[in-house]
C-alpha cells in the first residue's frame, strides 16, 4: 500500500506528476482567474495547481471509500475574513470540484456510488493506478 507508506503531501506531489501525463487533467484556462472558495482573497498562483487539487481530492477517496461534492467542498473551505466581525467557515468552490470529479470519471478512476451512500468512489482500475504511484 503505497498510499499510506509516505506522507500525504509527498504522495500528492507523486500523484500530481503522473496526472500531469493523462490528457483527460486538462486544467481549464479560467482556472487561473477563479478563486478556490469566497474564505480566499486571490487566485491560485501556482502553475499545477489543478493537478495537485486533483490529486488531493482522488487522494481524498481513496481513503474515505465514498466522497461527495459536499463533503469535499467542506474539506477544502476556510475561515472567511469578515473585517471587525470573527471569521466564519466557509466552504470551498464546487465548481472545481465537480470538474475534477467528472474529468477522473472520463479517465476511468471513480464510478458514481452505487448504493445507499451517494458520492464517488475509486474504479478497480483508479485503486491499482493509485498504489502503482511511486
Amino acid at each position: 500500500m503505497a498510499v499510506y507508506d509516505i506522507s500525504g503531501e509527498e504522495y500528492n506531489k507523486k500523484l500530481a506528476e503522473e496526472l500531469k501525463k493523462m490528457p483527460e487533467f486538462e486544467a481549464p484556462e479560467w482556472v487561473f482567474f477563479v478563486k478556490t472558495g469566497v474564505s480566499k482573497q486571490r487566485p491560485p498562483f501556482e502553475g499545477d495547481f489543478w493537478h495537485k487539487r486533483a490529486a488531493s481530492i482522488i487522494r481524498q477517496i481513496y481513503i474515505k471509500k465514498i466522497v461527495g461534492v459536499g463533503r469535499l467542498r467542506t474539506r477544502y473551505g476556510g475561515a472567511q475574513k469578515r473585517g471587525a466581525k470573527p471569521n466564519r467557515f466557509k466552504k470551498g468552490s464546487g465548481k472545481i470540484i465537480r470538474l475534477i470529479l467528472q474529468q477522473a470519471e472520463k479517465a476511468g478512476l471513480i464510478e458514481q456510488a452505487k448504493g445507499k451512500k451517494k458520492g464517488r468512489q475509486l474504479t478497480k482500475n483508479g485503486i491499482a493506478f493509485l498504489e502503482s504511484v511511486k
